[in-house]
Protein backbone atom coordinates (compact mmCIF):
# COMPACT_ATOMS: atom_id res chain seq x y z
CA UNK A 1 0.00 0.00 0.00
CA UNK A 2 1.40 3.61 -0.57
CA UNK A 3 2.64 5.41 2.47
CA UNK A 4 0.10 8.40 1.44
CA UNK A 5 -3.19 6.15 1.05
CA UNK A 6 -2.01 4.45 4.19
CA UNK A 7 -1.87 7.83 6.07
CA UNK A 8 -5.29 8.73 4.55
CA UNK A 9 -7.01 5.62 5.95
CA UNK A 10 -5.55 5.86 9.34
CA UNK A 11 -7.12 9.55 9.64
CA UNK A 12 -10.19 8.28 8.42
CA UNK A 13 -10.11 5.20 10.59
CA UNK A 14 -9.54 7.51 13.97
CA UNK A 15 -12.74 10.25 12.58
CA UNK A 16 -15.14 7.04 12.53
CA UNK A 17 -13.68 6.20 15.72
CA UNK A 18 -13.84 9.02 17.77
CA UNK A 19 -16.98 10.03 15.65
CA UNK A 20 -18.58 7.24 17.38
CA UNK A 21 -17.22 7.46 21.30
CA UNK A 22 -17.75 10.90 21.23
CA UNK A 23 -21.21 10.44 20.32
CA UNK A 24 -21.73 8.36 23.25
CA UNK A 25 -20.20 10.55 24.89
CA UNK A 26 -22.50 13.39 23.92
CA UNK A 27 -25.74 11.22 24.13
CA UNK A 28 -25.37 10.56 27.94
CA UNK A 29 -24.21 14.10 28.30
CA UNK A 30 -27.64 15.41 27.19
CA UNK A 31 -29.96 12.68 29.28
CA UNK A 32 -27.97 13.69 32.25
CA UNK A 33 -27.73 17.36 31.96
CA UNK A 34 -31.71 17.28 30.98
CA UNK A 35 -32.39 15.18 33.77
CA UNK A 36 -30.50 17.85 35.93
CA UNK A 37 -32.18 20.59 34.71
CA UNK A 38 -35.61 19.37 34.96
CA UNK A 39 -34.97 18.30 38.54
CA UNK A 40 -33.69 21.89 39.43
CA UNK A 41 -36.77 23.85 37.86
CA UNK A 42 -39.38 21.32 39.50
CA UNK A 43 -36.85 21.95 42.92
CA UNK A 44 -37.06 25.90 42.12
CA UNK A 45 -40.90 26.02 41.35
CA UNK A 46 -41.33 24.06 44.50
CA UNK A 47 -38.97 26.28 46.59
CA UNK A 48 -40.52 29.52 44.92
CA UNK A 49 -44.44 29.09 45.33
CA UNK A 50 -44.38 26.67 48.88
CA UNK A 51 -41.82 27.94 50.52
CA UNK A 52 -39.90 31.11 51.89
CA UNK A 53 -36.72 29.61 50.69
CA UNK A 54 -34.83 32.53 52.32
CA UNK A 55 -35.54 31.14 56.11
CA UNK A 56 -34.17 27.52 54.70
CA UNK A 57 -30.63 28.57 53.54
CA UNK A 58 -28.89 27.78 56.85
CA UNK A 59 -30.64 24.26 57.01
CA UNK A 60 -29.82 23.97 52.94
CA UNK A 61 -26.31 24.45 52.72
CA UNK A 62 -25.56 21.93 55.71
CA UNK A 63 -27.79 19.26 53.97
CA UNK A 64 -25.24 20.29 50.98
CA UNK A 65 -22.11 20.40 53.04
CA UNK A 66 -22.94 16.64 54.03
CA UNK A 67 -23.54 15.14 51.35
CA UNK A 68 -20.63 16.08 49.51
CA UNK A 69 -18.33 15.70 52.76
CA UNK A 70 -19.74 12.27 53.70
CA UNK A 71 -20.52 10.49 49.92
CA UNK A 72 -18.46 12.46 47.52
CA UNK A 73 -15.57 14.49 48.58
CA UNK A 74 -14.88 15.42 45.16
CA UNK A 75 -18.07 16.80 44.43
CA UNK A 76 -16.91 19.63 46.23
CA UNK A 77 -16.51 23.23 45.38
CA UNK A 78 -18.11 24.50 41.63
CA UNK A 79 -17.84 21.17 39.78
CA UNK A 80 -15.55 22.42 36.68
CA UNK A 81 -12.55 23.01 39.17
CA UNK A 82 -12.70 19.41 40.37
CA UNK A 83 -12.71 18.42 36.68
CA UNK A 84 -10.05 20.36 35.29
CA UNK A 85 -8.02 19.37 38.45
CA UNK A 86 -9.35 14.82 37.05
CA UNK A 87 -7.76 16.04 33.73
CA UNK A 88 -4.63 17.24 34.40
CA UNK A 89 -3.90 15.10 37.68
CA UNK A 90 -5.70 12.06 37.55
CA UNK A 91 -5.64 10.98 33.58
CA UNK A 92 -9.24 11.77 33.61
CA UNK A 93 -10.60 9.32 36.50
CA UNK A 94 -13.91 10.46 38.03
CA UNK A 95 -15.85 8.35 40.19
CA UNK A 96 -19.34 7.70 39.37
CA UNK A 97 -20.33 8.69 42.32
CA UNK A 98 -19.78 12.29 42.10
CA UNK A 99 -22.47 12.79 39.71
CA UNK A 100 -25.56 11.78 41.81
CA UNK A 101 -23.98 13.97 44.42
CA UNK A 102 -23.21 16.66 42.68
CA UNK A 103 -26.56 16.63 40.86
CA UNK A 104 -28.00 16.34 44.17
CA UNK A 105 -26.03 18.65 46.46
CA UNK A 106 -26.19 21.71 43.53
CA UNK A 107 -30.15 21.30 43.54
CA UNK A 108 -30.38 21.81 47.22
CA UNK A 109 -27.95 24.79 47.26
CA UNK A 110 -30.05 26.45 44.35
CA UNK A 111 -33.71 25.67 44.95
CA UNK A 112 -33.58 26.98 48.71
CA UNK A 113 -31.66 30.37 47.79
CA UNK A 114 -27.77 29.23 47.72
CA UNK A 115 -25.97 31.90 44.70
CA UNK A 116 -24.40 29.78 42.30
CA UNK A 117 -24.89 28.32 38.80
CA UNK A 118 -25.81 25.10 37.01
CA UNK A 119 -22.91 24.37 34.49
CA UNK A 120 -20.51 23.56 36.83
CA UNK A 121 -22.53 20.15 37.88
CA UNK A 122 -23.45 19.96 33.97
CA UNK A 123 -19.38 19.56 33.57
CA UNK A 124 -19.17 16.75 35.95
CA UNK A 125 -21.57 14.93 35.33
CA UNK A 126 -20.82 15.01 31.33
CA UNK A 127 -16.97 13.76 32.26
CA UNK A 128 -17.99 12.03 35.09
CA UNK A 129 -19.91 9.62 32.79
CA UNK A 130 -17.23 9.74 30.06
CA UNK A 131 -14.78 8.69 32.75
CA UNK A 132 -17.32 5.89 33.62
CA UNK A 133 -17.74 4.84 30.06
CA UNK A 134 -13.75 5.23 29.30
CA UNK A 135 -13.08 2.56 32.46
CA UNK A 136 -16.15 0.41 30.40
CA UNK A 137 -14.61 0.10 27.30
CA UNK A 138 -11.42 -0.29 28.86
CA UNK A 139 -9.49 2.46 26.75
CA UNK A 140 -6.43 2.85 27.61
CA UNK A 141 -5.35 6.29 30.08
CA UNK A 142 -4.66 8.57 27.32
CA UNK A 143 -7.98 8.07 25.53
CA UNK A 144 -9.96 8.12 28.94
CA UNK A 145 -8.71 11.58 29.26
CA UNK A 146 -9.88 12.89 25.69
CA UNK A 147 -13.18 11.14 25.86
CA UNK A 148 -13.47 13.06 29.41
CA UNK A 149 -12.63 16.35 28.10
CA UNK A 150 -15.58 15.88 25.37
CA UNK A 151 -17.94 15.16 28.59
CA UNK A 152 -16.70 19.06 29.38
CA UNK A 153 -17.24 20.00 26.27
CA UNK A 154 -20.69 18.45 25.97
CA UNK A 155 -21.80 19.10 29.48
CA UNK A 156 -20.97 23.10 28.30
CA UNK A 157 -22.47 22.87 25.09
CA UNK A 158 -26.13 21.54 26.65
CA UNK A 159 -26.32 23.86 29.23
CA UNK A 160 -25.65 27.12 27.93
CA UNK A 161 -27.41 26.08 24.61
CA UNK A 162 -24.17 27.43 22.44
CA UNK A 163 -22.71 23.82 20.98
CA UNK A 164 -19.59 25.74 19.19
CA UNK A 165 -18.62 28.34 22.04
CA UNK A 166 -19.92 25.28 24.71
CA UNK A 167 -17.44 22.40 22.70
CA UNK A 168 -14.51 25.84 22.52
CA UNK A 169 -14.96 26.07 26.38
CA UNK A 170 -14.28 22.88 27.68
CA UNK A 171 -10.91 23.00 26.18
CA UNK A 172 -9.73 26.50 26.06
CA UNK A 173 -10.32 26.29 30.12
CA UNK A 174 -7.94 23.82 30.56
CA UNK A 175 -4.90 25.71 29.52
CA UNK A 176 -4.41 29.10 29.92
CA UNK A 177 -3.85 30.15 26.29
CA UNK A 178 -3.54 26.46 25.01
CA UNK A 179 -5.79 24.77 23.05
CA UNK A 180 -5.56 20.75 22.84
CA UNK A 181 -6.51 20.43 18.81
CA UNK A 182 -6.15 16.69 18.73
CA UNK A 183 -9.20 16.38 21.04
CA UNK A 184 -11.20 19.57 19.03
CA UNK A 185 -12.93 16.90 16.32
CA UNK A 186 -14.46 14.74 19.24
CA UNK A 187 -15.27 17.93 21.61
CA UNK A 188 -17.20 19.76 18.65
CA UNK A 189 -19.35 16.34 17.91
CA UNK A 190 -19.87 15.56 21.32
CA UNK A 191 -21.15 19.01 21.85
CA UNK A 192 -23.29 19.34 19.29
CA UNK A 193 -24.50 15.80 19.46
CA UNK A 194 -25.65 16.84 23.67
CA UNK A 195 -26.98 19.80 22.95
CA UNK A 196 -28.91 17.91 20.22
CA UNK A 197 -30.14 15.19 22.59
CA UNK A 198 -30.98 17.85 25.30
CA UNK A 199 -33.29 19.57 23.00
CA UNK A 200 -35.12 16.58 22.19
CA UNK A 201 -35.31 15.76 26.03
CA UNK A 202 -37.45 19.42 26.48
CA UNK A 203 -34.91 21.25 27.12
CA UNK A 204 -35.50 24.82 26.15
CA UNK A 205 -32.87 27.77 26.10
CA UNK A 206 -33.43 31.22 26.66
CA UNK A 207 -34.10 33.19 23.62
CA UNK A 208 -32.17 36.92 23.68
CA UNK A 209 -32.94 39.60 21.57
CA UNK A 210 -30.11 40.38 18.45
CA UNK A 211 -28.07 42.84 18.57
CA UNK A 212 -27.76 44.60 14.75
CA UNK A 213 -24.89 46.74 14.06
CA UNK A 214 -24.88 48.30 10.86
CA UNK A 215 -21.25 49.43 10.53
CA UNK A 216 -18.13 49.40 12.32
CA UNK A 217 -18.07 52.59 14.35
CA UNK A 218 -14.24 53.65 15.66
CA UNK A 219 -15.67 55.43 18.30
CA UNK A 220 -18.24 52.92 19.49
CA UNK A 221 -14.46 50.65 19.19
CA UNK A 222 -13.00 52.08 21.49
CA UNK A 223 -15.78 52.66 24.18
CA UNK A 224 -15.77 48.17 23.67
CA UNK A 225 -12.40 48.64 24.33
CA UNK A 226 -12.84 50.89 27.46
CA UNK A 227 -15.77 47.85 28.78
CA UNK A 228 -12.72 45.05 28.35
CA UNK A 229 -10.68 46.49 30.63
CA UNK A 230 -13.59 47.61 33.54
CA UNK A 231 -15.26 43.65 33.19
CA UNK A 232 -11.23 42.52 33.24
CA UNK A 233 -10.94 44.72 36.74
CA UNK A 234 -14.17 43.43 38.27
CA UNK A 235 -13.09 39.91 37.12
CA UNK A 236 -10.16 40.42 38.64
CA UNK A 237 -12.39 41.89 42.51
CA UNK A 238 -14.52 38.68 42.04
CA UNK A 239 -11.76 36.24 41.89
CA UNK A 240 -10.23 37.77 44.67
CA UNK A 241 -13.18 37.91 46.67
CA UNK A 242 -13.89 34.35 46.14
CA UNK A 243 -10.45 33.46 48.05
CA UNK A 244 -10.64 35.98 50.46
CA UNK A 245 -14.02 34.84 51.83
CA UNK A 246 -12.82 31.47 51.59
CA UNK A 247 -10.33 31.83 53.84
CA UNK A 248 -12.22 33.86 56.34
CA UNK A 249 -14.84 30.99 56.83
CA UNK A 250 -12.37 29.08 57.48
CA UNK A 251 -10.78 30.78 59.77
CA UNK A 252 -13.39 32.36 61.81
CA UNK A 253 -15.65 28.55 61.65
CA UNK A 254 -14.59 26.26 63.73
CA UNK A 255 -16.16 23.15 61.96
CA UNK A 256 -17.82 22.47 58.55
CA UNK A 257 -21.22 22.66 60.55
CA UNK A 258 -20.66 25.75 62.13
CA UNK A 259 -19.43 27.43 58.66
CA UNK A 260 -22.72 26.10 56.47
CA UNK A 261 -24.89 27.33 58.74
CA UNK A 262 -22.78 30.83 59.21
CA UNK A 263 -22.74 31.22 55.65
CA UNK A 264 -26.62 30.84 55.31
CA UNK A 265 -27.20 33.14 57.78
CA UNK A 266 -25.26 35.18 56.04
CA UNK A 267 -27.26 34.94 52.79
CA UNK A 268 -30.26 35.03 54.54
CA UNK A 269 -29.59 38.62 55.59
CA UNK A 270 -28.73 39.71 52.21
CA UNK A 271 -31.34 38.73 50.64
CA UNK A 272 -33.76 40.37 53.16
CA UNK A 273 -31.54 43.65 53.70
CA UNK A 274 -29.94 44.00 50.57
CA UNK A 275 -32.26 42.47 47.69
CA UNK A 276 -33.46 38.16 47.21
CA UNK A 277 -32.34 39.00 43.48
CA UNK A 278 -28.77 38.23 44.11
CA UNK A 279 -29.59 35.30 45.36
CA UNK A 280 -30.52 31.58 43.25
CA UNK A 281 -29.59 31.60 39.66
CA UNK A 282 -30.40 36.01 39.00
CA UNK A 283 -31.73 34.65 35.20
CA UNK A 284 -34.54 37.20 35.88
CA UNK A 285 -31.79 40.58 36.12
CA UNK A 286 -29.94 39.00 33.49
CA UNK A 287 -32.80 39.27 31.27
CA UNK A 288 -33.98 42.38 32.31
CA UNK A 289 -30.51 43.91 31.60
CA UNK A 290 -30.26 42.20 28.30
CA UNK A 291 -33.27 43.91 27.21
CA UNK A 292 -32.12 47.30 27.96
CA UNK A 293 -33.34 47.96 31.67
CA UNK A 294 -31.12 49.60 34.50
CA UNK A 295 -29.79 47.53 37.13
CA UNK A 296 -29.20 48.38 40.31
CA UNK A 297 -25.70 50.29 40.61
CA UNK A 298 -24.12 47.80 43.42
CA UNK A 299 -25.68 44.77 41.63
CA UNK A 300 -22.34 43.45 40.57
CA UNK A 301 -20.91 43.47 43.75
CA UNK A 302 -23.90 42.09 45.88
CA UNK A 303 -23.75 39.02 43.59
CA UNK A 304 -20.06 38.76 43.57
CA UNK A 305 -20.52 38.81 47.25
CA UNK A 306 -23.60 36.36 47.70
CA UNK A 307 -21.79 34.17 45.37
CA UNK A 308 -18.38 33.78 47.31
CA UNK A 309 -20.85 32.82 50.46
CA UNK A 310 -22.30 30.43 49.19
CA UNK A 311 -19.45 28.69 47.58
CA UNK A 312 -17.20 29.40 50.48
CA UNK A 313 -19.37 28.26 52.99
CA UNK A 314 -19.89 24.63 51.51
CA UNK A 315 -22.87 25.03 48.95
CA UNK A 316 -22.56 23.82 45.55
CA UNK A 317 -22.71 25.02 41.68
CA UNK A 318 -21.16 26.56 39.37
CA UNK A 319 -19.91 29.81 38.99
CA UNK A 320 -20.54 30.81 35.75
CA UNK A 321 -24.02 31.48 35.65
CA UNK A 322 -22.63 34.10 38.21
CA UNK A 323 -19.97 35.25 35.91
CA UNK A 324 -22.99 36.24 33.41
CA UNK A 325 -24.79 38.21 36.08
CA UNK A 326 -21.75 40.32 37.51
CA UNK A 327 -20.97 40.95 33.66
CA UNK A 328 -24.06 41.72 32.53
CA UNK A 329 -24.55 44.19 35.66
CA UNK A 330 -20.98 45.60 34.82
CA UNK A 331 -21.86 46.34 31.36
CA UNK A 332 -25.13 48.01 32.17
CA UNK A 333 -23.45 50.22 35.21
CA UNK A 334 -20.46 51.05 32.25
CA UNK A 335 -23.47 51.89 29.89
CA UNK A 336 -25.51 54.11 32.44
CA UNK A 337 -22.43 56.46 33.02
CA UNK A 338 -21.66 56.99 29.31
CA UNK A 339 -23.98 55.47 26.85
CA UNK A 340 -27.36 55.00 28.60
CA UNK A 341 -28.98 54.61 25.13
CA UNK A 342 -26.77 51.29 24.74
CA UNK A 343 -28.02 49.83 27.37
CA UNK A 344 -28.65 46.27 25.94
CA UNK A 345 -25.75 46.11 23.81
CA UNK A 346 -23.38 47.20 26.64
CA UNK A 347 -24.52 44.39 29.02
CA UNK A 348 -24.45 41.88 26.44
CA UNK A 349 -20.72 42.36 25.94
CA UNK A 350 -19.99 43.04 29.34
CA UNK A 351 -21.52 39.22 30.15
CA UNK A 352 -19.09 37.60 27.93
CA UNK A 353 -15.92 39.66 28.28
CA UNK A 354 -16.38 39.04 32.31
CA UNK A 355 -16.56 35.22 31.32
CA UNK A 356 -13.49 36.02 28.95
CA UNK A 357 -11.85 37.20 31.92
CA UNK A 358 -12.83 34.95 34.59
CA UNK A 359 -12.56 31.67 32.96
CA UNK A 360 -9.69 32.94 30.72
CA UNK A 361 -11.70 32.28 27.59
CA UNK A 362 -11.57 35.12 25.16
CA UNK A 363 -11.98 32.79 22.37
CA UNK A 364 -14.69 30.82 23.07
CA UNK A 365 -16.65 34.15 24.78
CA UNK A 366 -16.35 35.53 21.54
CA UNK A 367 -17.82 33.02 19.82
CA UNK A 368 -20.89 32.93 22.07
CA UNK A 369 -21.43 36.97 22.04
CA UNK A 370 -21.77 36.23 18.22
CA UNK A 371 -23.95 32.37 19.13
CA UNK A 372 -26.33 34.48 21.47
CA UNK A 373 -26.53 37.93 19.98
CA UNK A 374 -26.10 38.01 16.77
CA UNK A 375 -22.91 37.44 14.10
CA UNK A 376 -22.59 41.70 14.08
CA UNK A 377 -21.75 41.76 17.57
CA UNK A 378 -18.67 39.32 16.59
CA UNK A 379 -16.04 42.74 16.31
CA UNK A 380 -16.92 44.27 19.40
CA UNK A 381 -17.37 41.44 21.67
CA UNK A 382 -13.70 40.36 20.30
CA UNK A 383 -11.80 43.53 21.69
CA UNK A 384 -13.57 43.49 24.77
CA UNK A 385 -13.11 40.01 25.63
CA UNK A 386 -9.01 40.11 24.74
CA UNK A 387 -8.96 43.02 26.78
CA UNK A 388 -9.98 41.89 29.86
CA UNK A 389 -8.61 38.53 29.56
CA UNK A 390 -5.44 40.57 29.55
CA UNK A 391 -6.32 42.96 32.34
CA UNK A 392 -7.01 40.02 34.99
CA UNK A 393 -3.44 38.94 34.64
CA UNK A 394 -3.00 35.14 36.02
CA UNK A 395 -5.88 35.05 38.07
CA UNK A 396 -8.80 32.67 37.61
CA UNK A 397 -11.83 31.20 38.87
CA UNK A 398 -10.74 28.17 38.45
CA UNK A 399 -7.00 27.82 40.10
CA UNK A 400 -6.31 24.29 38.24
CA UNK A 401 -5.83 25.79 35.26
CA UNK A 402 -2.65 25.51 33.82
CA UNK A 403 -0.28 28.75 32.34
CA UNK A 404 0.63 27.95 29.01
CA UNK A 405 1.66 31.43 28.09
CA UNK A 406 2.92 34.15 29.24
CA UNK A 407 0.37 37.47 28.91
CA UNK A 408 3.16 39.87 28.53
CA UNK A 409 6.72 40.06 27.15
CA UNK A 410 7.45 42.39 30.42
CA UNK A 411 5.81 40.00 32.69
CA UNK A 412 7.11 36.45 33.84
CA UNK A 413 5.38 33.38 35.32
CA UNK A 414 6.44 29.78 35.14
CA UNK A 415 4.74 28.57 32.38
CA UNK A 416 3.22 25.08 33.52
CA UNK A 417 2.14 25.95 36.97
CA UNK A 418 -1.43 25.77 38.49
CA UNK A 419 -2.79 29.35 38.06
CA UNK A 420 -3.69 28.87 41.77
CA UNK A 421 0.17 28.26 42.95
CA UNK A 422 1.17 32.05 41.19
CA UNK A 423 1.11 34.88 43.89
CA UNK A 424 2.01 36.92 40.88
CA UNK A 425 3.79 37.42 37.62
CA UNK A 426 7.66 38.79 38.14
CA UNK A 427 8.17 42.24 36.16
CA UNK A 428 11.34 41.39 33.58
CA UNK A 429 13.43 44.75 33.68
CA UNK A 430 13.00 46.95 30.61
CA UNK A 431 16.59 46.59 29.48
CA UNK A 432 16.43 42.69 29.67
CA UNK A 433 12.56 42.61 27.67
CA UNK A 434 14.43 44.22 24.89
CA UNK A 435 17.71 42.20 25.26
CA UNK A 436 15.25 38.72 24.48
CA UNK A 437 13.30 40.50 22.26
CA UNK A 438 16.55 41.38 20.21
CA UNK A 439 18.05 38.02 20.39
CA UNK A 440 14.86 36.69 19.35
CA UNK A 441 15.09 38.67 16.69
CA UNK A 442 18.34 37.82 15.89
CA UNK A 443 17.97 34.20 16.03
CA UNK A 444 15.34 34.57 13.24
CA UNK A 445 16.91 36.82 10.93
CA UNK A 446 19.93 34.03 10.82
CA UNK A 447 17.47 31.16 10.59
CA UNK A 448 16.21 32.84 7.84
CA UNK A 449 19.51 33.20 6.25
CA UNK A 450 20.56 30.06 6.35
CA UNK A 451 17.49 28.60 4.94
CA UNK A 452 17.99 31.17 1.81
CA UNK A 453 21.80 29.93 1.63
CA UNK A 454 20.50 26.01 1.67
CA UNK A 455 17.95 27.23 -1.52
CA UNK A 456 20.81 28.51 -3.26
CA UNK A 457 23.02 25.95 -2.85
CA UNK A 458 20.20 23.37 -4.36
CA UNK A 459 19.43 25.58 -7.02
CA UNK A 460 23.26 25.34 -8.25
CA UNK A 461 23.21 21.59 -7.51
Amino acid sequence: MKPHLSEQLTIFASIIKWSVYASVVGILSGCGTALFLKLLSAGRAFSGEHLPYQIFLPAAMLVSSALVRYLAPDAAGHGTEKVIEAVHQRMGRIQFKVVPVKLMATIVTLASGGSAGKEGPCAQIGAGLASVCGGLLRLPDVDRRKLVICGISAGFSTVFGTPIAGALFGLEVLVLGQMMYEVLFPSFVAGIVGYHVATMLGVTYPHYPQINISQINGVLFFEMLLLGIWCGVIALNFVKLLHIVQKLMDRFTWCWVDKAFTGGVYLVFIGMFVSKDYLGLGLDSIEAGLRGESLSAGAFFWKSLATSITLGCGGSGGVLTPVFFIGTAAGNLFATLFQPHNMALFSAVGMVAMLAAAANTPISASIMAMELFGSSLGPYAAVACMASFLIVGYNSVYPSQLLGIQKSASLSAPTGSQLGDIDYATVVPREKSLLLFLQNRYRKLGERKRKRNKDSELDIK
